[in-house]
């Protein structure tokens, strides 16, 4: 077994190292592109392909945990979510709390032991979330309780109990699911705006077409767009809209506007122009209901 110091400097270099590739954990991983991590040289998965939880034999702690993808309307295998408490569940290896990967994310959470938490949003790529603690264990339920967000350390009392934690769960889910919703829809376009075609992730958002406050703005990539920062703004702000057919369409005193190249060749020559780029699946486009929502939004503000 590594020793305790190794361990530390094995997770300090792998975190280091995801935040270079990731953009600090704003993009995701394929799975080929994980097997590029070297420690002293040598290839160290950071991720099981075959488990849920990753624990070197070199190792008595866990690395790292998994939560699998699945496409919208399928279920996943373990239903982790977040409690009332604002923090996540991660379920068991089985219901055997003595099996090697559970015992592994125990010792962790004994150790205090940072850990990365691989969520996938799409085939075979998962945006890392790190790091993650293991703060306790509710054997019942066969599944640990990991503090992603740090929203759980606030201990509450009296009256505005209740508020409170559903508040510090509104904002956890609101926390975590943004990143994994941003990961998942610029995967679906290939990292590249819908409008322009612009490829640098830096530059790009995953933009909701219905808000998701509102009742019909649900958290699935057919409800997104991913856009270039000039053009979820335009979006955002009534400049910009989508027709059903994904024809883009620009506000008319827009139109009627002289100004510098970005609003001649960025605005004004897209409109009426198809969206240049969409999900190559199918069940990953833009829903043409929820276009048409925002759209007549557009149409009418306008």
């Amino acid at each position: 077994m590594w020793s305790e110091q190794l361990d530390l400097e094995l997770r300090r270099e792998a975190m280091s190292w995801l935040a270079v590739r990731t953009n600090d954990g704003a993009d995701s991983l394929t799975t080929d592109e994980l097997k590029e991590f070297r420690f002293r040289g040598a290839p160290i998965p950071l991720m099981d392909l075959q488990r849920g939880i990753r624990k070197p034999a070199v190792l008595e702690a866990a690395l790292s945990f998994r939560t699998v993808y699945r496409p919208e309307g399928t279920d996943r295998p373990y239903n982790d979510d977040v409690g009332a408490d604002g923090l996540i569940r991660y379920k068991y290896r089985g219901t055997d709390p003595g099996h090697p990967e559970n015992r592994g994310l125990r010792v962790a959470m004994e150790r205090k032991l940072p850990l990365i938490w691989f969520f996938g949003v799409g085939p075979g790529a998962y945006l890392p979330t790190f790091p993650v603690f293991i703060v306790g264990e509710e054997p019942p339920w066969h599944q640990f309780v990991v503090d992603a967000v740090s929203a759980g350390a606030l201990e509450v009392e009296g009256a505005v109990e209740e508020t409170l934690k559903r508040y510090i769960t509104v904002e956890t889910k609101r926390r975590l699911h943004q990143p994994i919703f941003r990961a998942t829809v610029l995967r679906a376009y290939e990292t590249r705006c819908a409008v322009c075609s612009l490829r640098h992730s830096q530059l790009l958002d995953a933009a909701h077409i219905v808000p998701d406050r509102d009742d019909a703005g649900i958290a699935a990539v057919r409800n997104g767009l991913a856009l270039c920062k000039i053009h979820h703004a335009a979006l955002d702000s009534g400049i910009l809209g989508v027709r059903p057919d994904y024809v883009v369409e620009i506000r008319a005193d827009l139109l009627a506007e002289v100004d510098g190249p970005m609003l001649r060749y960025g605005l004004q020559e897209r409109h009426r122009q198809k969206l240049m780029v969409v999900p190559a699946s199918r069940r990953e486009r833009p829903d043409p209901d929820l276009l048409g929502l925002a759209y007549e939004h557009f149409r009418t503000a306008g």
